[in-house]
């Protein structure tokens, strides 16, 4: 027969393919595109010597890449994506030296080297991501080689100099490299933090610069939303093998695909039309696209619980009333590689209403410092309407929030000079005994609640210990309340001061300092209620006192006891590192030793 082409391509098929394809020794194109066919190539297709074009995506196609596809000597384009087929990649390959466009992905334990591609002169595009692929980069390429995609695999060793060609585009995100001072290039600017288990900022999260959250102004400039989020801008030019990673290693983003004959295709879109359903309309007038895969990441997050809120608006179908909006963008969503929603259709969910806001938001745990958003186009949809390259994933704009209260780090700082306090140093003008309202309060630094390791360590000189104010780790705490249950407070007082004291507003210290470290937020004084408690003109005993929270959480026994094994190790550290919002925060350190000592007796010395 002289049938030249044949398309299985978005249709409802089932079953595997007909082995009588194979009689169609003069077939030039094959297309195989989410069409529901399952089981292997049948052998028969080794037949198809004249073959020049196979395309076979989203489908359920098994088993190994047959060997005879090495035979097709013809061939110049290969693409197989988002099947099913199982490794290792043939050898036989290397024969098909003819070849300009190669794609092959998700191929489970391919364990191939690069060293198939070596003769493939004539490559201009090579997407090998998310295969498993092993070794090295090769040490030299083609000239006609400009975009390259080996992302998602195990490659190890440097980075060839051939990467500081011009107009190169290539993704290396996800891998083993190793890269150092003579990889200057800036193609490589930020891989270190999107190499495998994403290193930067791991175990050591940045709480202390906000980086519990981050929001993404998909395509655009920075904006702050209507709720107070800060989306940062995200205009970097990137093509259809590239990545950017932001200068303070917040986020990133990497870009894999090319548009269907549109070789000088733009991946970001924008419009100056007015969006409904959104508080923030400013958001969807830009989009970041992508012809494959787009993945966001957030870096040097703490670990816990996140809400991710995707933002989307459909503006390449703007006119839904004529053929212009007959398209279809179809993608999947992953989240931390979770499929959370397979064949999403921006237009249906905005119920075919034409610029209409489509909000969605999914739970996440953080469980390694990072969290990665993938965006994936698995060849559903159409193509080209309204025009060519009107297809594949899509976004606006991505906001990431934390579901508990961020703490400085998951870890203590493990400097032997750990003996640290740090505190707010407030001074009050009272207008009036009769009007809590009129307090003023000055000089109240307006940084909220926290303070990092490293600001910590800047304002103590290094942790001198001239600096040193007193000793920390609850311990003291504790004890205070041991006394307090017994009525024995007074006994915390500095024997030097001897009687000349009154013991009624020791009391009412301790009591305001219980009052403030309540577990719950309800039942802490106000900063006015404090200053009237502590100059006697409101009433302390009138509120119920509990054991303070972090002393029922974490279960203390025996102050002594409890931080010697944080010293040892066998307590877990990450119980007892907190930026929550109080006005002081300490590093532990070994508590007081000696019980029939006042502990107040010691910071007074130091004073």
């Amino acid at each position: 027969m002289h049938c030249q082409g044949r398309s299985f391509s978005s249709n409802n098929f089932s079953g595997p393919l007909p082995p009588e394809l194979g009689n169609l020794s003069k077939l030039q194109e094959l297309y195989i595109i989410s069409s529901g066919v399952s089981g292997e190539i049948p052998s028969t297709f080794a037949n198809l010597l004249s073959l020049q074009v196979l395309w076979a995506s989203d489908t359920e196609l098994t088993g190994k890449i047959p060997e005879f596809i090495g035979n097709w000597s013809n061939l110049n384009t290969l693409r197989m994506q988002g099947n099913s087929f199982q490794g290792p990649i043939p050898s036989t390959l290397a024969n098909l030296t003819s070849l300009k466009d190669l794609r092959l992905s998700e191929i489970s334990n391919a364990s191939t080297s690069l060293s198939f591609i070596t003769n493939m002169k004539s490559l201009s595009i090579l997407l090998l991501g998310n295969n498993s692929l092993n070794g090295t980069l090769p040490q030299q390429k083609s000239e006609s080689l400009l975009n390259i995609d080996v992302s998602y695999n195990n490659l190890v060793g440097t980075i060839p100099s051939w990467v500081n060609k011009q107009n190169l585009h290539i993704n290396l995100v996800g891998n083993n490299f190793t890269i150092d001072s003579s990889n200057n290039s800036t193609l490589l600017s930020g891989l270190s933090c999107l190499q495998k288990d994403f290193p930067c900022n791991r175990d050591r999260p940045l709480c202390n610069n906000n980086n519990y959250n981050f929001g993404i102004n998909s395509g655009g400039k920075q904006i702050t939303s209507s709720n107070g989020l800060v989306y940062e801008k995200d205009d970097e030019a990137l093509g259809p093998a590239d990545y950017f990673v932001t200068s303070s290693k917040r986020w990133a983003v990497s870009n894999v695909g090319i548009f269907l004959g549109n070789n000088n295709a733009t991946y970001t879109s924008n419009s100056f039309s007015q969006f409904t359903n959104t508080l923030d309309p400013e958001l969807f007038q830009t989009t970041r696209l992508s012809a494959s895969s787009l993945r966001y990441y957030g870096l040097g997050l703490e670990n816990g619980n996140y809400t991710v809120k995707l933002q989307f608006a459909e503006i390449g179908f703007e006119n839904y009333q004529t053929w212009k909006g007959l398209g279809r963008r179809i993608f999947d969503i992953y989240i931390q590689g979770k499929l959370e929603i397979k064949d999403f259709d921006i237009k249906k969910e905005a119920a075919a209403v034409p610029l209409r806001a489509v909000q969605k938001e999914f739970k996440a745990r953080v469980s390694q410092n990072y969290l990665e958003i993938h965006l994936y186009w698995a060849g559903k949809g159409t193509c080209c309407i309204p025009a060519r390259s009107t297809y594949g994933p899509s976004i606006s704009a991505i906001s990431a929030t934390p579901n508990f209260k961020p703490t400085v780090s998951n870890i203590l700082p493990s400097h032997k000079k750990n003996h640290t306090i740090a505190f707010y140093v407030v001074q009050r003008r009272k207008k009036s005994r009769t009007n809590d309202d009129d307090e003023e309060f000055l000089w109240m630094d307006v940084k909220p609640f926290t303070f990092g390791y490293a600001e910590l360590r800047t304002a103590t000189n290094d942790f001198d210990y001239s600096k040193k104010l007193g000793e920390g780790g609850f311990g003291p705490v504790y004890k205070a309340w041991d006394l307090h249950e017994e009525d024995r407070e007074i006994e915390l007082v500095d024997s030097k001061i001897s009687k000349k004291f009154n013991r009624e507003e020791v009391r009412r210290t301790i009591r305001v300092a219980f009052l403030c470290t309540q577990a719950s937020p309800a039942a802490r004084p106000s900063m006015s209620k404090v200053v009237a408690m502590l100059t006697g003109d409101t009433d302390a005993g009138g509120t119920e006192v509990s054991r303070p929270g972090y002393l029922v959480d974490w279960k203390f026994n025996d102050a002594n006891t409890s931080m010697s094994q944080i010293e040892q190790g066998t307590t877990d550290p990450m119980l007892y590192d907190s930026c929550a919002s109080t006005s002081m925060v300490a590093m532990p350190s070994p508590s007081h030793n000696n019980p029939t000592h006042p502990m107040l007796q010691d910071i007074n010395n130091e004073l």
